[in-house]
């Protein structure tokens, strides 16, 4: 009897463990797409990528430096698509943002909730390099996370389009 006692409790013990592990990364991606939601990040071009691609720096904020990395691949494919960026050094030319009417994001909402989920589909247009350290700086009580990625901008177009959320090249104006 003691030995189904012993049992029981070593199952009970385990499955709070596991529930307040997995309790505690729920809250983290919470707090982590509460960061994003008010998307506050910076992007620059850091160098020429492949064809079709671009390669970015994104600069994003939150107050735990691990949530600001977390979600630099988020911004940076937003930033692609609805901010752009200026030219700068490395090669780089100015690049408007993918969509041309910001209200779009707006009005294309549940898309992009969807799109912009955790591990979402937003990821597969997006890398970092593996060798890449991210540059941390402190600004106030927040952390500014500098964090290099590419982005497949041609594959990213070519989905938004297929999707109707961005007019094609093609299309006119």
């Amino acid at each position: 009897m003691k030995k189904i006692v012993n049992k029981a409790s070593i199952l009970t013990l385990v499955f709070l463990a596991f529930t307040f592990v997995s309790n505690a990364q729920i809250n983290k991606k919470k707090k982590a797409n509460k960061d994003t939601e008010n998307w506050r990040y910076e992007i620059e071009c850091v160098g020429i990528g492949k064809p079709g691609t671009k390669v970015i720096e994104v600069w994003s904020y939150s107050k735990k430096a691990t949530i600001a990395i977390n979600q630099a691949k988020k911004n940076a494919v937003h930033g692609i698509i609805f901010q752009g960026y200026a030219s700068g050094g490395q090669g780089c030319t100015a690049q408007k943002p993918l969509a041309s009417d910001p209200a779009v994001e707006q009005q294309k909402e549940e898309f992009f909730d969807n799109f912009f989920e955790d591990e979402g589909k937003f990821m597969k247009f997006v890398s970092t390099s593996g060798d890449a350290t991210p540059e941390v700086m402190k600004v106030g009580k927040e952390y500014k996370i500098g964090v290099v990625v590419t982005v497949m901008s041609d594959n990213l177009r070519k989905d938004l389009e297929a999707a109707g959320i961005i007019k094609g090249l093609s299309s006119g104006f």
